[in-house]
This record gives C-alpha cells, sequence and structure tokens, in this order.
C-alpha cells in the first residue's frame, strides 16, 4: 500500500508494513534545552534527542545562524551529536547574536525526506566562565558510599574548557567526607571528615597543588561546649570570605534514613542545632548570639562577601525520645516513619543576621523566603552581594525532588523562580566569582545527579542550563559543586594522611554502640588490615562475629589475640563465652575462673559467670558475681537486669523491683527495664503499683514504636489490672497479631490464655 510522507504531503512513499500507521511520535531534542546560553570557553557539549517515528535511521543537525551567514549541517547515525572541536568553536563565534539548531530524522534511502524534527534556539555569551569547579562524586544509592567511603566517594576539580572529564584530586579516603567550602580568594579550603569516627571533625588546609589533610590541618566541631556531653555533626559547614573564621550548626540532631530510591536514596535535614564559629587566630569556638536559640534548629549559614552578614535557615526544632541518646541523628526507618510517610512536613525560612566581629545580633526574616508556606533553604549570596540564590520545596531540605532555585535581593524583596529550573530537583548551587553563572545539581537527564550552568544576567535572570555532561561519571552522582577563584591546576592532588587503623576503630565502636554490626565488622576488618596488631580492633571484631554465632572466625581473633598478647584477659573471656556456647559449660566456667584468677576485677567476667551460675542454678554465686559486675560497670544495666530476672524467677517481687529501678536509674529508655518493672508491679497488684504499671508498659511501647508483641501484653495486663477490660482485650489482640508476624508463637499462645481470662462474664 502507500500512504502520504509526512513532511511533504504531496509526495508518496512505499510502506512495506500492510497496515494503518497513526501519527508518528514527535522527535525532541533533549540537550540542550530551547533558548540554552554556552560560555565562550566551554569544551564541546553533546546534543542528543529521543524520536521513535517509523523508518528514521539517520538524522541532520542544521545550525542557522542570525549573521544570515551560511547554515552548518551535519549527518549522524545516532540519537545525539558532539561537534569537533574546531566546529564548535566556529558555532560559538558565529552564535554570539543566536543560532537555531534544527535535528530532522531521515531514512538513509529518502535523506531528502525530513519524516521528523525539532529546533531550539542557542547563544554563546561574552561572559566566560573564568573558574575550575570543585565538586564531589558518590555512588548511589548513598548508603552504599557511607558504608565504604573510600571505593565510592572522590572529588575532582577542573574547568569547563577541558574536553575530557576533570581529574580525580582526592579519593580513597576511607572516611566519609562532605561539605566543603573556600575562603573568597580561592586560597582556603574546610571539609568535613569523620575522621577517628569524630563527625564533628573538619579540616582547614591552604589551598597549592598538591595538598596534604593531616592531623595538624584538624579540628573538631564537638570541642563547642564539650563539656555538656552532647555530641556534634558539625553540619554543612562554610568557610568566611577572607578566610579567619568559618561558621557551621553545632549541638545537631538530624533525620539520616535510608529510602528504597536510586534517585533519592536518602531523607536528611537538620531538625535541632544552634549556630556556632570556629576563629582561627584565636583557635576558640563560639555560639553566634542570635542564632543559638535551643527551641530552633538554625542551619546552612551563608556569608556575605563582605562578611558583615550571614543568611541562614532557621525552623522550630523537633524533638523525639527516638534519638535523645542518639549523636549521629536516626537511621532506622520506624523511628522517622511519619517524616519518611511524609505525613508531618518540616519547612525552614531564611533569616539575616549580622556577625558583627563574632558577637551576632537580632536575626530578621529574609522577606521573599520565609513565611512563605515553603522551605526554604541553602542561600548563596552573588559575589557582589546584590543577590541571594536559593533552594525552596514543599518540605525537608537537600535530596528533594521538587526542589528549585528562587533569587530574591540580598536585603530581602520579591522572589522570583529562576528561568534554569529543571523538571527534577535543582539544589547544591555556586555562583562563580563574575557572578554571571551559576553552577548547579539536577536529576534532569539522570537519577545519577549532574551538573548544569546556567548565565545569570545583571537584573538577576536566568537562562536555560547548559549540562556538563563530560564533567559526570555514568554511574556516580555529581554534587556539592563550587567554583574556585584559582587557576584550573590550583589542585592536582589531594592526600589524606590522617587515615590509620584507629580511625576504623573508633568507626567500628560507634558502629556497636549503634546497633550497625555489619557496618562494625567491616571497620574492624579495615583496621586489621592497616594494622594487624591492633589488639582492639581484633577484640572488636571477634566479639561481633561472636554475637552473630560465626564462632569459628570469632575463635580464630581470640586465639591471635592470645598469640600477640598472652595475658590479654579480655580475648580469654571471649573463649570461655565460645565454649558456653557450644553447650560445653563446664570449660566454659573453668575459663571464665582463670580469667578472675589473673585480673579479679575484670567486669565482662564477673557479668558472664554471675549468667551462667545463675543458669546451672547456683543462684548465690550468681548474684555474688553480678552486684559485682554492676559495682564495675557503672554505666551498664544488664547486671541489674539479670539480677532483677533472678529475683521475679523465685516470686521475689520486692526485690525484682528495687533491681529493675536500679537497670532504670542507668538506662530509663530501656524496654526490658520499662517491661519487667511493669510486670513486677502488677505481681503486688497495689493501686498505686497499677497506675505506674501501666505508665511504664505505655512508654515501653512507645520506645519500642509499638513493635514489641511483649511490650503490648504486658500493657493488656496493665489495662486489665485497672478494670480497662475492653482496651486491654484490643491490646491483647494487637499483640497477639505482631507475635504472629514475628514468628513468636510463644506469645500467640500466651495473648489466646490472656484473652480467655479478659473476656470471662
Amino acid at each position: 500500500m502507500f500512504r502520504t510522507n509526512v513532511a511533504d504531503p504531496g509526495r508518496q512513499v512505499l510502506d512495506s508494513h500492510d497496515q494503518p500507521v497513526g501519527p508518528p511520535p514527535a522527535l525532541k531534542i533533549l540537550c540542550p534545552f530551547d533558548g540554552s546560553v554556552f560560555p565562550p570557553e566551554i569544551a564541546p557539549p553533546r546534543f542528543h534527542w529521543e524520536d521513535g517515528t517509523p523508518r528514521v535511521d539517520r538524522w541532520t543537525v542544521t545550525i542557522d545562524f542570525a549573521d544570515d551567514g551560511m547554515p552548518m549541517r551535519f549527518f549522524c547515525d545516532s540519537r545525539q551529536w558532539a561537534p569537533a572541536s574546531d566546529v564548535w568553536q566556529q558555532i560559538k563565534n558565529r552564535s554570539l547574536s543566536g543560532a537555531t539548531v534544527t535535528v530532522g530524522g531521515v531514512n538513509r534511502l529518502w535523506p531528502e525526506d525530513v519524516l521528523s524534527s525539532d529546533r531550539v534556539s542557542i547563544s554563546t555569551s561574552t561572559n566566560e566562565v573564568g573558574a575550575p569547579i570543585f565538586y564531589r562524586e558518590v555512588n548511589l544509592p548513598f548508603l552504599d558510599a557511607v558504608k565504604d567511603p573510600a571505593a565510592h566517594i572522590r572529588w575532582r576539580f577542573g574547568s569547563i574548557s577541558s574536553s575530557e572529564q576533570p581529574p580525580v584530586v582526592l579519593e580513597k579516603m576511607p572516611l566519609c567526607g562532605n561539605c566543603h567550602s573556600f575562603s573568597q580568594d580561592g586560597g582556603l579550603i574546610g571539609m568535613d571528615v569523620d575522621y577517628g569516627s569524630d563527625k564533628g571533625s573538619y579540616v582547614i588546609c591552604p589551598v597549592s597543588e598538591d595538598m596534604v589533610y593531616d592531623n595538624a590541618k584538624i579540628i573538631t566541631w564537638s570541642d563547642y561546649a564539650r563539656e555538656d556531653n552532647r555530641g556534634t555533626l558539625g553540619l554543612l559547614s562554610q568557610v568566611s570570605p577572607d578566610g579567619r573564621y568559618v561558621i557551621s550548626t553545632v549541638k545537631d540532631r538530624s533525620i539520616f534514613a535510608a529510602v528504597d530510591s536510586l534517585e533519592f536514596s536518602q531523607l536528611f535535614f537538620p531538625i535541632q542545632g544552634i549556630l556556632a564559629y570556629y576563629d582561627r587566630q584565636t583557635k576558640e569556638f563560639h555560639a553566634l548570639h542570635g542564632a543559638d536559640d535551643g527551641r530552633y534548629v538554625q542551619s546552612n549559614a551563608a556569608w556575605s562577601p563582605d562578611g558583615k552578614y550571614l543568611v541562614f535557615a532557621r525552623s522550630e526544632a523537633f524533638f523525639s525520645d527516638a534519638f535523645r541518646e542518639k549523636h549521629g541523628g536516626l537511621t532506622k526507618p520506624e523511628d522517622v516513619s511519619e517524616f519518611l510517610l511524609a505525613r508531618k512536613s518540616f519547612q525552614f525560612e531564611l533569616r539575616r543576621i549580622p556577625f558583627n566581629d563574632g558577637k551576632g545580633g537580632e536575626s530578621e526574616p529574609l522577606r521573599g523566603a520565609s513565611n512563605n508556606g515553603m522551605s526554604n533553604y541553602f542561600p548563596k549570596y552573588s559575589p557582589d552581594g546584590k543577590w541571594i540564590v536559593f533552594c525552596q520545596a514543599r518540605s525537608y531540605m537537600l535530596l528533594q525532588a521538587d526542589s528549585a532555585l528562587y533569587i530574591v535581593p540580598a536585603e530581602g524583596g520579591e522572589a522570583r523562580r529562576l528561568e534554569c529550573n529543571t523538571s527534577r530537583m535543582n539544589s547544591w548551587h555556586s555562583w562563580s566569582p563574575n557572578g554571571r553563572w551559576l553552577v548547579f545539581s539536577s536529576k534532569a537527564y539522570s537519577p545519577y545527579t549532574q551538573l548544569f550552568l546556567a548565565h545569570i544576567d545583571e537584573e538577576g535572570r536566568a537562562s536555560p542550563p547548559v549540562v556538563l555532561s563530560h564533567f559526570t561519571s555514568e554511574d556516580r552522582a555529581a554534587n556539592i559543586p563550587e567554583f574556585v577563584n584559582a587557576s584550573p591546576d590550583a589542585i592536582r592532588s589531594i592526600r589524606a594522611e590522617f587515615i590509620d587503623d584507629l580511625s576504623y576503630l573508633q568507626a567500628g565502636k560507634v558502629n556497636v554502640n549503634e546497633g550497625q554490626h555489619a557496618e562494625a565488622i567491616h571497620n574492624f576488618q579495615k583496621a586489621l588490615e592497616i594494622n594487624p596488631e591492633n589488639i582492639e580492633a581484633r577484640l572488636g571484631l571477634g566479639g561481633e562475629l561472636l554475637g552473630q554465632d560465626r564462632l569459628d572466625e570469632a575463635q580464630h581473633h581470640f586465639d591471635e589475640t592470645l598469640a600477640r598478647d598472652p595475658t590479654n584477659q579480655d580475648a580469654r573471656c571471649f573463649l570461655g563465652a565460645i565454649r558456653e556456647s557450644r553447650g560445653d559449660l563446664p570449660e566454659a566456667m573453668k575459663i571464665y575462673r582463670q580469667v578472675l584468677q589473673a585480673k579479679p576485677e575484670h567486669a565482662m567476667t564477673h557479668l558472664a559467670i554471675g549468667r551462667l551460675s545463675l543458669k546451672t542454678g547456683e543462684t548465690e554465686e550468681g548474684r555474688h558475681h553480678l552486684l559485682e559486675a554492676a559495682r564495675l560497670m557503672p554505666g551498664n544495666a544488664s547486671p541489674y537486669l539479670d539480677l532483677a530476672a533472678s529475683y521475679a524467677g523465685q516470686q521475689n517481687a520486692d526485690q525484682a523491683i528495687a533491681m529493675y529501678r536500679l537497670a532504670l536509674a542507668r538506662s530509663p529508655d530501656s524496654d526490658a527495664a520499662l517491661v519487667g518493672l511493669a510486670l513486677a508491679l502488677l505481681e503486688v497488684r497495689r493501686p498505686r503499683d497499677i497506675d505506674e504499671a501501666m505508665g511504664l508498659a505505655t512508654k515501653a511501647c512507645q520506645v519500642t514504636q509499638q513493635a514489641s508483641p511483649l511490650a503490648l501484653m504486658v500493657l493488656a495486663e496493665a489495662q486489665a489490672a485497672a478494670g480497662r477490660s475492653s482496651e486491654a482485650v484490643a491490646t491483647v489482640r494487637k499483640a497477639m497479631d505482631l507475635a504472629e508476624r514475628t514468628g513468636r508463637a510463644d506469645l500467640v499462645e500466651a495473648g489466646r490464655t490472656l484473652l480467655e481470662q479478659y473476656q470471662q462474664p
């Protein structure tokens, strides 16, 4: 059959498919955007498009110029085209007044018939970018990068004029490095580094071709008010324009949770924290008065070019028992479910405050970026101090799909959405030193974040952006780009020489405290790779393997420890625990007693003997050793919990109550102590005890996020004791459902028994 050619209705072409043909899919140019403005020094870009038009197997790229000269025309056999360097230079020279790029789809047998087409306008600016870009590349999902930063995080530095990808200047740093910033003259860099597992660590280093990060260049935000024993991350720090100060968020807590999405693989934003600064001359830390109110979270402060003002994001602080004891923020999805499910919003406003040589002052809302029903964050002053570009999203900050770039006068006013915004996530922006260009991150083309470049005119109007496609690796996200007021060869390499086995050891210890066992094993193993003689790392690794019943592997490390240090009683005690795990209780007890003979105040062994003695019926000896363990471990609730359980097993409720209270005094959020004390009080059944048991069981359910069937059943018992039978029935049914889903058949059966009791007339 024959059909009419869509490009020329008067011309017929052969169609070999004997079926009706509908309207062909339109060709669409994806890159560059219509109206894009290119810098004069940029390397050849890659034009690409989509086209599903039938029979199209070749494309023409035609460029018409406003100079009325001859157009340029090229053929290509794929849906992308990159001009040669000499051709691109001609295009830039001729497009100062504008040009139109038309892509047409053809069939190579009839190349004169254009079957599909699209066009965009482009131009080249006379304003150079004039500065290289420093940026981070990270693997996705982000949680993988956090687990192994040496393999998945690196930094590049280079100019847009190079057709090659900017060289890697920092890599294989086996600790997490985050936000970085430079002084105004490009002579100083500051960067967050989790050195020695101190997440408040920060390196400050003069910029040179070959830089070294070492211990002498490290400060820690944890030194600010260290005496209050509250940890600090030191989020989103910024070096002052003159390089004398660094501003940061301290005493902070953050929502941090992995999200099951490659594109947006984390939810991360601060919920508590004040602003503090470090003075490099006096080597002192100070809170910034006016931005140090604990009722609010005050974060991502940015300096004005003259260093006289700061603009920062602020919101009412959020408090929760779920992270009261955690210094690193929240990591468990159940702790942040109300945010992950978008049930709770969290919005920031921008505020402006004088620095006043460190004395601070009163902050004021930045008009146009506050009280607008949105979340406003990441402010950045233009180099001339005239404008502030910031991010805006419906809620939260950082990695938000709907984040868009807005511009507002530096002293406040009407905010405008910038014309350079793409369709998906616009963030992490930086002004070029001459104030004519803005680099930012976006996911417009890929789940792996890319860098984009937009021209900004004197009126604060932006052009549609140009993607820096050659800056980005296919399997890495590019973020935190920053223009550096320096030459493209100002940084050739950065070496991190403060990395040692102690860093991994400290990281592993933090992992153990946070219950992150896989991460702890990884970090202890890394420490041993660097230094096989690190006894503490070997013991830590063995202990974690023992906790996962990997007994042979654990024993290997304890034997290795004793081979290196025959007097190490920690390793010997662990070997006793392995014997106990294998059911050889007499040999385990023999080893434990040998440890105490060599080291009478070995707390861990007293605890082990106490527990084993209770298990074998030696109750009095067991209690004696548990009391010794409690004396030797003043911050540990475990000995008192074991003592309480032993008294409860003998129906000695009063003694059990006393031990549970001692355990709670040491660990107020221990669900085991809360549930145990509630049960013991219900055994006594005095009216006031029932009320207290109700409160304890309720708190246990809150601490466990309603995920413990045992806590729910104890709450039901308290409700029944208080005469609230209908509530007790409902609570037991909820506990039984949870127990069935978690495979606790014993608790399901216990629930049936309770239901029979509660439903009796």
